[in-house]
């Protein structure tokens, strides 16, 4: 008896690496733009922060003091204390990869971009 042997072929045809290929591809196009935004998401989720923080602080001296500071510089708020909180401070210290930009006694510009004004007569923080 004549018997016939199965050939087994073994790898991948030309297409079917080529179509890899371009899955990779387009995997690879959608995903590295995201990662290029990273830093500026970092930025401005740090800012976000001390944004918040310095609110939180606003309103703190305003319970104890029952008026709004008249600027966030050492100056306008005193002492920096635990109680009497120093806006200057928290604002200098930056975050993540820039200084925040202190423009005058109220204007704050934060590591990514965003200007910020202090209106005393109301404690906003804009």
């Amino acid at each position: 008896m004549n018997e016939k042997r199965q050939i087994v072929k073994q790898g991948f045809t030309l297409i079917e690496l080529v179509m890899i290929i371009v899955i990779l591809g387009i995997l690879a196009v959608v995903a590295v733009p995201k990662y290029f935004n990273l830093s500026t998401d970092a930025n401005t989720a740090a800012e976000k922060g001390v944004v918040g923080g310095v609110r939180a602080g606003i309103e703190t001296y305003f319970a104890e003091n029952k008026v709004f500071p008249s600027a966030l510089d050492t100056a306008s708020v005193a002492a920096c204390t635990a109680t009497n909180i120093c806006f200057e401070t928290v604002l200098g210290q930056g975050a993540v990869t820039a200084d925040w930009i202190k423009a005058s006694t109220t204007t704050y510009t934060g590591p990514a971009g965003t200007t910020y004004t202090y209106t005393a007569g109301t404690g906003d923080f804009k």
